[in-house]
């Protein structure tokens, strides 16, 4: 790596993350079912139809892989915690082998001096409130906060930080406008209402932890650069369109307790009545903001229906994603996040990495290309924090390799190699560096 820990201040905070559902072997421990069983069971929706039942089997390896976090120098672990593990019915009696697990978890990165930064929901909603409409519903606020009551009620005692959602814009715009994500809607009136719930459930869940006496409490958004096709006035109008959705949309509701006018002109018609009275549960203080970052999209205009925009490909070296490496959006977030949103509190990179085609070969997989994308990251963060920007913690995308949604087991965000046959876990070049670095 081209940094080092000492490069940074002596309280800088290096994690790795994951997610539940992504890793832990939804199968095991009394979990019910979720609307992501549902969408991989659908035909053409995931990548041969895998789902998430085996996963990396964390369930029952997690030991060994805070293990190897603990030995590659990182000082927090950034998971989520599975609705459908505490509250099978997502709602009612909890299920007593999912709190128990995640007791394990946490007493397990205690022992290997990890700091636990949770997120509450990582995409994986209870299939009986699916049913129920889920985040079109209203009522999936209340049946959050509720959620979120359980869980911190038996490990919010020992958490260092936690984030109510992983990434409002695919929970609701993802999820119920493109239909890529579960639950694979692609309704405009369902996206506006999910929009809207997502952000009242984080305010509601921000408001249920307080009222249990937490803090160091947060919002994790993940941004998206919009770069015009071309200089042209229109051009520019779809570009600031698709920055309405993806980022200012999240971002405003919870900082400014407003949504983009540009925006509203498309969703406004569909938005829940009243919306604006909402405003003062979503915009709930929180202790920091997490940005998520990986790429930038190129946006031309087009004569379709609103949005009335495209992406169109764009010129810069791409990851196994197909998604262009341009480092220089993520200082570009830091700097605007700071300036127009958040000011002082403090801000992490709560996700960054990329997906290789990696190959273990002879028991080693050389993941150059990774190394390189995480210094040019690494570097254009380090860059926004010599200009003022209260940058505290980095978190790297992915710890293991894992399911990848839609896209199944194809994709490898990993530092650690995973066989999903067997279940070995193999430290990739790049975990061996960043070993280098963190404990340097």
């Amino acid at each position: 790596m081209d940094f080092k820990r000492s490069d940074f201040p002596k309280e800088f905070i290096f994690g790795a993350a994951t997610s539940s559902y992504q890793i832990e072997g939804h199968k095991f421990g009394g979990a019910g079912k979720t609307h992501w069983d549902s969408f991989a069971a659908t035909p053409g929706n995931v990548v041969r139809s895998e789902t998430g039942d085996l996963a990396c089997d964390h369930f029952h390896h997690y030991a060994n892989d805070y293990i190897l976090m603990k030995e590659a120098g990182f000082d927090a672990y950034r998971f989520s915690t599975s609705w459908a593990r505490v509250l099978p019915e997502g709602r009612g009696a909890p299920n007593q082998e999912g709190l128990d697990f995640y007791d394990r978890l946490v007493d397990s990165m205690l022992e290997n001096d990890l700091k636990p930064c949770a997120t509450l929901y990582h995409w994986e909603l209870p299939q009986p409130l699916a049913d129920l409409g889920g985040w079109r519903n209203r009522d999936i606020a209340k049946w959050f906060a509720d959620f979120a009551e359980v869980i911190m009620g038996r490990i919010g005692d020992r958490m260092y930080s936690v984030a109510p959602i992983n990434e409002p814009w695919c929970v609701a715009w993802l999820s119920h406008f493109l239909g890529h994500h579960a639950p694979g809607m692609r309704d405009i009136r369902a996206t506006a209402r999910a929009m809207h719930h997502v952000l009242l459930a984080h305010g509601s869940a921000i408001q249920a932890m307080r009222g249990l006496g937490m803090s160091n409490l947060g919002g994790v958004f993940n941004l998206e650069w919009a770069t015009p096709v071309d200089g042209s006035n229109v051009a520019r109008a779809a570009a600031e369109l698709y920055d309405g959705y993806y980022n200012r949309f999240f971002l405003g509701g919870v900082f400014k307790k407003a949504y983009p006018e540009n925006v509203l002109i498309g969703l406004g018609p569909h938005m829940p009545e009243n919306f604006e009275d909402d405003f003062d549960v979503i915009g709930t203080p929180l202790d920091w903001c997490g940005l998520n970052y990986y790429t930038r999209k190129i946006i031309a205009p087009n004569d379709g229906a609103w949005p009335s925009h495209e992406e169109v490909p764009g010129p810069l070296p791409k990851t196994q994603m197909d998604w262009e490496i341009y480092p220089e959006g993520l200082y570009k977030f830091l700097k605007r996040t700071q300036a127009e949103y958040t000011g002082d509190l403090p801000l992490l990179v709560t996700e960054n990495g990329m997906a290789n085609p990696d190959v273990l070969t002879d028991g080693r997989v050389n993941d150059e290309s990774r190394i390189e994308y995480l210094n040019q990251h690494v570097a254009a963060a380090k860059q926004a924090m010599t200009e003022g920007v209260p940058l505290q913690g980095y978190m790297f995308w992915s710890l293991l390799d894992n399911y990848e949604w839609a896209l199944g087991y194809e994709k490898r965000f990993g530092l650690v190699h995973v066989d999903f046959e067997t279940l070995e876990r193999t430290p990739k070049l790049s975990y061996e560096a960043l070993k280098i670095a963190l404990t340097s």
